[in-house]
């Protein structure tokens, strides 16, 4: 069993303490907002906050994750209102979308850090996080638009 508290809720889950808490997320809980992408840490589809800092939740042990705060992208906002999100949906950001709660989760960790990072720290904050459709620009761009906004 192992617990934490998941988008200000507690939880307990059945899953052994190797358990990658991309599946604690998804099979034991039933959140799909975070993706399965690359199941070795190098894509940044699966991103969510641990304790406030972004982390890789297929890389992400359950055990790791015992009585502490993990956030997804269900947990950001109670109705899609954060400024990222908003900006995101405003510029069209996503193609296929499935990075995009990735992407926000990581955006999201430097805005509460940074809020008005000039496009160069959001350049280098994102790296590592992939878009294969290649929306770079755009989600730069609702980066910077929430820095404004937020």
């Amino acid at each position: 069993m192992v617990s934490f508290t998941l988008n200000g809720r507690q939880v307990s889950v059945d899953a052994t303490a190797n358990t990658p808490l991309l599946w604690v997320i998804r099979d034991h809980v039933g959140l799909t907002g975070t993706k399965y992408g690359c199941g070795a840490g190098l894509c940044g589809a699966c991103t969510v906050h641990l304790d406030g800092k972004a982390v890789r939740a297929c890389q992400t042990q359950a055990s790791e994750v015992a009585n502490k705060s993990v956030i997804t992208i269900e947990g950001l906002s109670p109705n899609s209102s954060h400024p990222l999100q908003k900006a995101w949906v405003a510029l069209e950001v996503p193609q296929c979308g499935y990075c995009q709660s990735g992407q926000i989760m990581k955006a999201a960790e430097l805005l509460a850090s940074n809020p008005k990072p000039n496009r160069e720290q959001i350049v280098a904050h994102m790296d590592g996080n992939i878009c294969r459709c290649g929306t770079y620009h755009r989600i730069i761009a609702a980066v910077e638009q929430a820095s404004r906004e937020g």
